[in-house]
């Protein structure tokens, strides 16, 4: 891959928005922008973190799978005959062609091109007249094969199979979601993904902002989450994941006109779960919502600099979704639920033409954004580390990095 590397000065400039809150600033407009950036945000993150591409409920059966595509590379999963999952590039090793695209199962991935064929596995089981190859060895052929987790239910993938466990830096996380058992929730799976038209970390910010919630969503469906009663936990940039909580004005308040949990709340939650909302982030591709009696899940796919898709999904109490009235209450959570969605998206879709402004801010922020704070301090850390391993013995391998 070749692209420009940031400057020494620029990476330097980003000190100023991992400091304390009260004398922070915003991260630069480039970071959301440009396309060497972007090219220097794969590499920083999307090809070594831990990325979620859905749901292990996805494939429940032996042969089910599903394609996704996170920066760029095409991926398939799918659940071998073993029950174990599985994840890789659904790019041919011939002449890269993708073997698969939707969703659905199989006995195997049949390239269309050249009928190569290949296992649930992604090794190569076939690959017509090549006896006269010199060397060619099938088991030096196969899908390129991924690092796979499951955690709460959620498939996380990673390119590099030389990255830290997931579960283990996702451990305050887990313990603050315990309650949810995500796991065995109901899963009410994405139809289809949207796409839109702004850099993925403008959405994910959103996701964070409490600062917003009195002002841009001001109501009925969203007064009893106050922007006065947000709390960020300390988290260490190191670690996978982050929470903001939100207190509520009443117990197991939701997205309704009722303003109060209409579906069964999740069996486990504390008192103290059931009067807050908790937002939980694992950067860059994961945030969660979490209230009494639903789960929003976002999975965030940046195909760019300034676009991205998103697969949003709900979970809801095991066996909540069997109940006669479920669909009735699930749509009037939802419809509430939308209307506070499509605000965002408005906000976002604004914000990002700003940021295309010559005279875009770095700008001050709130003590209510403190998680913004939270996730700046864990990309900046990854930026600073890829930016020393890059401009040093890797250096001349990177255009333009004199």
């Amino acid at each position: 891959m070749s692209f420009r590397l940031p400057t020494r000065e620029f990476i330097d400039s980003l000190g100023s928005s991992d400091i304390d809150l009260a004398d922070a600033e915003t991260l630069p407009p480039e970071c959301y922008t440009s396309a060497d950036f972007y090219a220097f945000e794969k590499e920083a993150l999307f090809y070594h973190e831990w990325l979620c591409v859905g749901r292990e409920s996805w494939v429940k059966n032996p042969g089910d799978y599903f394609t996704t595509k996170i920066a760029d590379e095409p991926i398939v999963v799918a659940r071998g005959r073993d029950g174990k999952v599985n994840a890789m590039s659904s790019v041919c090793a011939h002449r890269a062609m993708l073997v698969a695209e939707g969703s659905g199962n199989t006995r195997m991935f049949l390239c269309p091109y050249h009928h190569w064929a290949y296992g649930l596995d992604g090794k190569l089981t076939g690959a017509p007249a090549m006896e006269r190859t010199c060397n060619f060895n099938k088991e030096e052929h196969g899908l390129t094969p991924f690092a796979v987790e499951i955690w709460n239910g959620f498939i996380f993938v990673n390119f590099d199979h030389e990255a830290a466990p997931l579960a283990p830096r996702l451990a305050d996380v887990t313990e603050a979601l315990k309650g949810y058992d995500l796991a065995s929730a109901d899963d009410l799976r994405p139809q289809a993904p949207g796409t839109f038209p702004w850099n993925w970390k403008v959405m994910f910010e959103n996701n964070n902002d409490g600062y917003h919630a009195s002002k841009l969503h001001q109501g009925p469906l969203h007064d009893f989450v106050p922007s006065d009663l947000a709390e960020f936990p300390d988290s260490d940039p190191s670690d996978a994941g982050f929470l903001r909580f939100n207190g509520t004005t009443h117990k197991d308040a939701s997205f309704n006109p009722t303003q109060v949990a209409q579906m069964p709340v999740f069996p486990g939650l504390t008192e103290g779960d059931r009067n807050r909302m908790t937002f939980a982030n694992i950067p860059p591709t994961l945030s969660l919502v979490m209230m009494s009696d639903m789960v929003i899940y976002l999975i965030l796919r940046p195909t760019g600099p300034e676009t991205m898709e998103q697969d949003a999904g709900t979970l809801v109490a095991p066996g909540a979704s069997k109940h006669p009235s479920f669909q009735h209450k699930f749509e009037m959570n939802m419809n509430s639920a939308m209307h506070i969605i499509d605000q965002d998206m408005h906000v976002d879709e604004l914000v990002q033409v700003g940021l295309r402004s010559k005279f875009a801010p770095r700008g001050r922020y709130s003590w209510q954004e403190g998680a913004q704070i939270q996730f700046n301090r864990w990309l900046i850390k990854r930026y600073r580390e890829t930016f020393d391993r890059l401009s040093g013995p890797h250096l001349k391998a990177v255009k333009g990095a004199a």
